[in-house]
């Protein structure tokens, strides 16, 4: 990979995750139940990028043979949301986003299973790095509380993004990653939309502003940069790279929420960084 190309790929892998961590701030701060955040997340960055795909003139056809995978990611992309933004109301951003990013070390298992890709040891003890900053991160859980189980909620949410990640992996060369990222968010849409049949709309209007950016900007553009980047890394390489998201995203959480780490949790940040330092160099050197 060429210098320049690879640093070009870096900076809107790390752009992506950007955008992304944002989510854990707006999951804590939109006071609306969780499925109906994630309803409209998913419908109104729908829209958005179904325009965006008819202004580019990209094509929506689907050959039969994918048809099943992908309905199959968009059901755990909405499982991945959902499970994600309880564990963050259950918790804080930090417990939330943390236990979410289990899910490069789960990738480095699944991945050489799922597509028959070599297993590389460097990428499991990358992997593990990730593990061990979250685990410094993470306050102390006990099985009384509520983080215990935002903990539990956001390893189950891990399971089904690094699932989906995968499977998105062997279509990202076929189809262009808005129409991948499309097909899903109507699939996410239409399982939700009976919702409003157990929830009111109260808070409503004044939840819209934040809902917007979480449709527009953390959904519509940077998960669709995310999985763009597939086609320049590995999924374990995009993954263990991402897990600088937790950082952001607890820096995020300080300046709109106030929630401040403790010492440990930047003893975590570090060993997260560190990792993602050393899969850019590894990567650069290939």
């Amino acid at each position: 990979m060429q210098s320049k190309q690879y640093l070009k790929n870096l900076f809107q892998l790390n752009f992506a995750v950007l955008i992304i961590s944002t989510s854990g701030t707006l999951g804590r701060y939109i006071e609306l139940p969780v499925p109906m955040i994630i309803f409209l997340r998913a419908a109104i960055g729908g829209v958005f990028l179904y325009l965006f795909c008819k202004w580019k003139k990209m094509s929506f056809t689907i050959q039969t043979k994918d048809r099943k995978t992908i309905f199959f990611s968009g059901v755990l992309m909405g499982l991945h949301w959902i499970t994600y933004f309880i564990a963050l109301k259950l918790s804080s951003v930090a417990i939330g986003m943390l236990s979410v990013f289990t899910y490069p070390i789960i990738t480095t298992f699944l991945e050489p299973i799922m597509l028959g890709s070599k297993f590389k040891k460097s990428n499991l003890l990358l992997g593990l790095m990730v593990l061990v900053g979250i685990y410094f991160l993470a306050p102390e859980i006990s099985l009384e509380n509520d983080q215990f189980k935002a903990i539990g909620f956001g390893v189950f949410s891990a399971l089904c993004y690094s699932i989906r990640n995968i499977y998105m992996k062997s279509k990202v060369a076929e189809y262009e990653g808005s129409i991948l990222m499309v097909y899903q968010l109507i699939i996410v849409t239409v399982l939700l939309s009976p919702i409003f049949i157990v929830y009111d709309t109260t808070g409503l209007e004044s939840s819209l502003p934040a809902v917007l950016i979480l449709a527009l900007l953390t959904t519509a553009t940077g998960h669709t940069l995310f999985i763009y980047s597939f086609r320049n890394f590995t999924i374990s390489a995009a993954s263990i790279i991402s897990g600088v998201q937790p950082v952001y995203g607890i820096v995020i959480g300080m300046i709109v929420l106030s929630e401040y780490p403790a010492l440990n949790t930047v003893f975590g940040g570090i060993l997260i960084l560190g990792t993602v330092v050393i899969e850019s160099i590894r990567n650069f050197k290939d």
